[in-house]
C-alpha cells in the first residue's frame, strides 16, 4: 500500500502537519494573495479591470436614472478618479456592522453592497459586490468622497484598509454623489500604467451604451503622446442616438446590404408581470467582412458573449426563414446562424435583473433566461422591421441565401487540394500578357474564340492591354453543378488569369486587372456569351462587379463607306441615323461584320479598344436591388427553363426588332 499511495517513500508524520497549519486570511488580504481570482490576473487587461469595476458602478447609477453625468480624469503619476452626481454612497452606521459605516462595510468587506436584493437597482452590471473592494484592496492609496444631503464626506484607504476615519467635510450646496480617486499598487502591479487610449475607448462605449449619460473625460497633456496618441486631452461623451451612433462610427465608408436597423424593446414581462429589463440593438449588414458583434449586459462587455448572444442568432435566423417560407422561396430553409452573421456589425446590450456571468470578469452571460427573453423580444421587431420594408428584406434575405449557397460550395470543393502558397503562378497558354504589372493600369479583354483573339492581339496595347480568347459559349455557373464548374476548363483558364481565387479564397488584392472587359461579337450569340459571362462574375466573383472591375465592350455591328470616309453604327437604328450623315448622291457601302474575328485590328482599335475612342458599359449590381437581380438571374440562367419560358411569354410584346 505504501508504494501504492507513497510510491515507495516513507509516510510523512502526521504530527507534521495541525492545526497550526491551517492559515484563515481575513478582511481583503485573499485579493492581495490571490488577485488572479477577481480580477483575472496582474497584467495590463487586469489593471484596466480596476478603472471598470469603478465606472461601472457610477454607470449603474445613471442606468438607474441617478446621475446624468460622470467625471473620469486621468492624473498624473497614474492616479485615476471618477466622480458622478448620484445618490452617492450611503455613509451612516451598518445596521450589522453598527460600529462602521456602511460606506467603509463597502469598501473593506467582500461580498457587500447595494445590488443583491434588486431594490436599489433594477439592472446593474456588479452583483457580486466585490468590484470597489476589490479596487481598495488592489490600491495603494484611495480616497473618497460622498455627497449626501448637502454634507460632504471623505475617508482615505491603503491596500484595503482605511487610513482615516469617516469625516464630515462640511456643507455643500451643488454638489451630489460619490468620487473615488485611486492609485493601483505598484507591489501587484509592478510599473504597468494605464492607457489614456484604453480608457477613452472604455468611456465611449459606455456614452454610447447608455444614452441618457455624459461622460466628461479628462487627462493630463503630459500623458498622451503627441502624433501618435489621438486621444484628446478633454472630451464630453455624449450620444443622443446609442447604439446607432456607435455602429455609424465603426461602419463608416463601408457598403452595406440594407440600412442599420437599430431600435430598443422592453423583455418580457415576469409572473406577475414583474419587469425583467430592456434590450437595444444597432444592426447592419455589410457587403464584406467577417461577423463582428459587440455584447453588453447591464453596460458591461460580454466579450465571449454567451446567452443573450443565442437569443439574438435564434431571432434573426428564424426571422429571415420565416420571411423566405412567407416569400416562397424554399432556398431560405437551407440558411443557418452562420450565414446570417457573416459580415454583419451589430451592436447588442441587454440590461437584465440579476444576471449570471461567468467569472468574476463577466466576460460571458450565462443566464438561462436570457436566450428566451432577448430572442422573444427582438424576434418580434424583426418581423415587422421585415414585412415594413419587403424591399429591402427581399434584399437581405438573397444576400443571406447567396452566403447559404456559397457556404455550400464550399463544403463540396472541401477535398479539393489546395494550390501551394508557394507555387509559380501558372497562366493559361492562350492568354497573351501585358508587360505592365501595375493592375490599375491594366485591362483583359475576354473574346469569343481565336479568330475574335487574333484580332484583339494585334488591336491591343502591349503594355496595358491582355488578351484571353475563350471558346465559343462558356458554362452556365447558374444551371452547373459544382462538379462541373471545377472541371471546366475556361472557366479555370479565367480565374487563373485574374489570379484573385474564387468563393473562400478570393484575394481582391491579388488581382492582375484593373478593368475585365467582356469582349463579345455584336450579335445574338455575342450577347448570350456576354450574358454567360456575366453571370459567371456575379455568382462565382461578385465582389469583382461590386467594385467596378467588369465593364461590356461596345464593338460596331456595321461599317459606313463613301469614298475615303467611313463610320461605324452599333446596330441598325444607329445605321440609319448615321446613314443620313452621307451626301446623297454617291453610293454608301454599308459592310455588316459577321464578328469580331473579321473586323480589321486597325478598326477593332480605333472602335473598341483604344481607351481615346472606345464606349465601355460598367457592369453594375445594385445593392438596393439583390434581391431583384437574384431573381431575374435565376429566371433567365437557372436550372428551371419553365421560368424562361414565362419571361418570354410576359415580354414577348415588349420586343421591337429580333435580329436573327
Amino acid at each position: 500500500m505504501n508504494d501504492l499511495f507513497g510510491q515507495g517513500k516513507a509516510p510523512r508524520d502526521d504530527a507534521e502537519y495541525s492545526a497550526k497549519d491551517i492559515e484563515v486570511l481575513e478582511g481583503l488580504e485573499p485579493v492581495r494573495r490571490r488577485p488572479g481570482m477577481y480580477i483575472g490576473g496582474t497584467d495590463e487587461a487586469a489593471l484596466h479591470h480596476l478603472a471598470a469595476e469603478i465606472i461601472d458602478n457610477a454607470m449603474d447609477e445613471a442606468v438607474a436614472g441617478h446621475a446624468g453625468f460622470i467625471e473620469v480624469t486621468l492624473e498624473a503619476g497614474n492616479i485615476l478618479s471618477v466622480r458622478d452626481n448620484g445618490r452617492g454612497i450611503p455613509v451612516d452606521p451598518h445596521p450589522k456592522f453598527k460600529t462602521l459605516s456602511a460606506l467603509e462595510v463597502i469598501l473593506t468587506t467582500l461580498h457587500s453592497g447595494g445590488k443583491f436584493g434588486g431594490k436599489a437597482y433594477d439592472t446593474s452590471g456588479g452583483l457580486h459586490g466585490v468590484g470597489s473592494s476589490v479596487v481598495n484592496a488592489l490600491s495603494d492609496m484611495m480616497q473618497v468622497e460622498v455627497a449626501r444631503d448637502r454634507v460632504l464626506w471623505r475617508q482615505s484607504y491603503a491596500r484595503g484598509k482605511p487610513t482615516t476615519k469617516l469625516e464630515n467635510a462640511g456643507p455643500v450646496q451643488n454638489r451630489r454623489g460619490t468620487m473615488i480617486r485611486f492609485h493601483p499598487d505598484p507591489q501587484i502591479f509592478s510599473d504597468l500604467a494605464f492607457s489614456p487610449a484604453r480608457l477613452y475607448r472604455f468611456c465611449r462605449s459606455k456614452a454610447y451604451l447608455f444614452r441618457g449619460v455624459q461622460i466628461r473625460w479628462s487627462c493630463d497633456p503630459a500623458l498622451l503622446k503627441p502624433g501618435r496618441d489621438e486621444t484628446p486631452a478633454e472630451a464630453v461623451l455624449h450620444f443622443p442616438g446609442g447604439l446607432r451612433d456607435s455602429l455609424e462610427a465603426d461602419i463608416a465608408g463601408s457598403p452595406t446590404v440594407a440600412p442599420i436597423w437599430a431600435g430598443d424593446a422592453d423583455l418580457p414581462t415576469g409572473p406577475n408581470g414583474a419587469r425583467t429589463g430592456r434590450l437595444e440593438w444597432a444592426i447592419a449588414w455589410q457587403e464584406t467582412g467577417e461577423a463582428d458583434i459587440a455584447s453588453y449586459c447591464n453596460t458591461v462587455p460580454t466579450s465571449q458573449g454567451g446567452t443573450h448572444e443565442t437569443g439574438f442568432r435564434n431571432a434573426l435566423l428564424k426571422g429571415l426563414r420565416a420571411w423566405g417560407e412567407q416569400r416562397g422561396n424554399r432556398r431560405a430553409a437551407a440558411v443557418t446562424a452562420e450565414d446570417v452573421l457573416g459580415g454583419m456589425a451589430a451592436k447588442l446590450s441587454a440590461f437584465i435583473r440579476e444576471p449570471q456571468f461567468q467569472g468574476q470578469t463577466k466576460e460571458k452571460l450565462t443566464s438561462p433566461e436570457a436566450t428566451r427573453l432577448v430572442e422573444t423580444a427582438l424576434r418580434d421587431r424583426f418581423d415587422h422591421f421585415l414585412a415594413g420594408d419587403p424591399t429591402t428584406a427581399d434584399n437581405l434575405l438573397a444576400f443571406v441565401i447567396e452566403r447559404a449557397e456559397e457556404r455550400l460550395r464550399r463544403k463540396e470543393l472541401k477535398d479539393t487540394p489546395r494550390k501551394s502558397a508557394t507555387r509559380r503562378l501558372r497562366l493559361p497558354g492562350k492568354l497573351a500578357d501585358c508587360s505592365v504589372e501595375d493592375a490599375a493600369r491594366t485591362e483583359l479583354f475576354l473574346v469569343e474564340g481565336d479568330s475574335a483573339g487574333g484580332s484583339a492581339k494585334q488591336a491591343r496595347d502591349r503594355a496595358t492591354q491582355a488578351v484571353l480568347p475563350l471558346r465559343g459559349k462558356i458554362l452556365n455557373v447558374a444551371s452547373a453543378s459544382t462538379e462541373k464548374l471545377r472541371q471546366n476548363q475556361e472557366l479555370k483558364d479565367l480565374v487563373e488569369a485574374l489570379g484573385c481565387g474564387v468563393g473562400d479564397r478570393f484575394d481582391r488584392s491579388r488581382l492582375r486587372y484593373g478593368r475585365v472587359i467582356i469582349m463579345t461579337d455584336a450579335d445574338v450569340d455575342g450577347a448570350h456569351i456576354a450574358s454567360l459571362l456575366m453571370t459567371f462574375f456575379y455568382r462565382e466573383l461578385p465582389e469583382l462587379v461590386r467594385q467596378g472591375h467588369v465593364y461590356l465592350a461596345q464593338p460596331p455591328l456595321y461599317r459606313l463607306t463613301q469614298g475615303a470616309k467611313s463610320i461605324y453604327a452599333m446596330d441598325d437604328a444607329d445605321r440609319e441615323r448615321k446613314l443620313k450623315q452621307f451626301k446623297a448622291t454617291p453610293k454608301v457601302e454599308v459592310s455588316r461584320f459577321k464578328g469580331l474575328g473579321e473586323m480589321p485590328p486597325s478598326a477593332l482599335k480605333e472602335t473598341t479598344m483604344d481607351p481615346a475612342k472606345r464606349t465601355l458599359l460598367k457592369v453594375v449590381a445594385a445593392v438596393e436591388e439583390r434581391a431583384a437581380t437574384n431573381d431575374l438571374v435565376e429566371r433567365l440562367m437557372g436550372r428551371r427553363p419553365e421560368a424562361r419560358f414565362e419571361f418570354i411569354q410576359e415580354h414577348a410584346r415588349d420586343v421591337v426588332e429580333l435580329d436573327v
